[in-house]
């Protein structure tokens, strides 16, 4: 363009001009950075390309602290005038690593942590109120005591510029978000302590099928996606009668299996640890666990590691039974589903029988960590289908696999792999918030990646002209889809005898 102009003689100055008005209408497309919501107004900032605003720290509930310390999550506060949502808010309370590899600074909390910490942000692309875009809500990882809605790499950006609203959300973690004590059973009229972190998701979502029309969204297409801790919150969301209607579609990264995520604490065994909790602590009851600070809450308690780690329990309110019971009673949410594991993170679970170095010993030369390595890959790949096979003899809706194999390039570090985690910034499509020699290969899978969660998000499956055809589960092909420098469904097992013998592994009695 600018040497078209020239070519006529325009001068320079006024080629800019130009350039700098098509800019400006180019921005002018974006829905109005003020946008009203049922607590207040808020602002938002529209990107460098006038393509995507972001609206950061909204509040979706009241603070949890004093009284509130261990309750329900609180309607927000109200606000007079207009709220700056152009930064992040605090993240929840946490014991800040700031870096603990694999996981580098771009995966770890690195902003200000508060007990005040029920904020999202949302990323929207809509250029009006009426636009009714696909919602995804990302529900960030961390094991329930760590992670945030503001990590870099859950930065929505560049997801949203796939044609859909893209929103993070905080939840109180650790002892303050899943601490059972018999007192709060007690106090609460419905007979149900821990799982506040999980309540929070669902306010954060009931708090978006009432205010995410306001930026774009529509309230009837909101997909809940979750990695690791958050993938085993997406998983509870879909088994809990509380989250009814709040969500239309679900993706859980490295967090849903047919074995080992599936079993939860008991009441009576949560309510055991929340009296020695309490007792560690030194204090009486309920009233001295909240006089505490948040910082004597995080304290550890000397020669007791593991003391404050608290996580979903069935308390009967939430969850009412564990998730393989409310899927085989068909009493869960029944919506699409995707979900999957990455190369690196399993290890092989079942027996080290003779059968087992017969199946795979050959194949790796002799090589027992090798063998175990490719049984791990195989066993990981099943125990994900196994879940899906279980889910659909009540479902309606369908399931997909995937099986991600891009190692993040890192020379100093190349032992890491496809880690646990590693997908993360190819589903955002944030490479370049991390300093690595990325390639060609890797932007492609971050294109991919991203295009099939954004495509699940508007449809409830993942394919579109153009990618790589990802074949829904349907318990008669065992396959699953290869995510990396290689995409396509590929075979659980590289036989049938192994399939069967991994199969009798995962379904012996636990």
């Amino acid at each position: 363009m600018k040497t078209k102009l020239a070519s006529f003689g325009f001068p320079v100055f006024l080629a800019s001009l130009l350039l700098s008005l098509a800019s400006c209408t180019t921005k002018s497309h974006l829905i109005d950075p003020v946008v009203t919501t049922a607590a207040g107004q808020v602002e938002g900032l529209p990107n460098a390309e006038g393509t995507v605003t972001s609206f950061k720290g909204i509040p979706y509930a009241a603070p949890p602290v004093g009284e509130f310390r261990w309750k329900e999550p609180q309607p927000p506060l109200p606000w007079e005038g207009v709220r700056d949502a152009s930064e992040f808010c605090a993240s929840c309370i946490q014991v800040k690593q700031g870096s603990r590899l694999p996981w580098s600074e771009e995966f770890m909390v690195q902003n200000d942590i508060s007990e005040d910490c029920l904020f999202l942000n949302i990323w929207t692309p809509a250029e009006t109120a009426d636009d009714k875009l696909a919602v995804l809500v990302y529900i960030h990882g961390g094991g329930f005591v760590e992670g945030s809605g503001a990590i870099v790499t859950y930065d929505g950006e560049e997801l949203a510029k796939k044609g859909i609203v893209v929103v993070t959300i905080n939840y109180r973690l650790g002892v303050l978000g899943f601490l059972v004590h018999p007192e709060l059973t007690a106090e609460s009229p419905n007979q149900a302590a821990g799982n506040y972190g999980l309540l929070d998701q669902i306010a954060a979502l009931h708090w978006i099928r009432e205010n995410i029309a306001a930026f774009g969204g529509d309230p009837g297409r909101v997909t809940i996606a979750g990695q690791s801790a958050g993938a085993m919150s997406v998983q509870a969301l879909t088994a809990s009668p509380l989250a009814k209607g709040l969500f239309h579609g679900a993706i859980t990264q490295s967090g849903t299996s047919y074995r080992g995520f599936s079993l939860m604490t008991t009441m009576e065994e949560a309510e055991r640890r929340g009296l020695e909790y309490a007792g560690a602590k030194g204090v009486d009851g309920l009233a001295g666990l909240r006089g505490l600070s948040a910082e004597e809450i995080l304290k550890p308690v000397e020669g007791q590691a593991g003391m404050g780690r608290f996580s979903t329990v069935i308390d009967g309110y939430v969850l009412t039974d564990d998730y393989r019971s409310v899927f085989a009673q068909g009493k869960q949410n029944d919506t699409p589903f995707l979900t999957g594991m990455n190369r690196d993170e399993l290890r092989y679970g079942g027996e080290r029988s003779d059968e087992f170095y017969q199946l795979y010993l050959p194949e790796a030369d002799g090589d027992t960590a090798l063998a175990l390595k490719a049984a791990g890959q195989e066993y990981s790949r099943l125990n994900a289908c196994l879940w899906l096979e279980h889910r659909a003899v009540t479902a309606h809706t369908k399931g997909y696999v995937y099986y991600f194999d891009q190692a993040i390039p890192w020379p100093e570090h190349p032992e890491f792999g496809a880690f646990h985690t590693g997908e993360v910034p190819y589903v955002f499509q944030t490479l370049k918030a991390l300093d690595r020699p990325w390639t060609e290969t890797d932007t492609l899978v971050a294109d991919r990646m991203s295009s099939y969660w954004a495509n699940f998000a508007k449809t409830g499956d993942p394919n579109a002209e153009g990618l790589p055809v990802w074949n829904a589960f349907d318990g008669n092909t065992w396959e699953v889809m290869e995510l990396g420098a290689d995409m396509g469904m590929i075979p659980v097992a590289s036989s049938e005898t192994r399939l069967n013998f991994l199969r009798e592994q995962l379904l012996a009695t636990e």
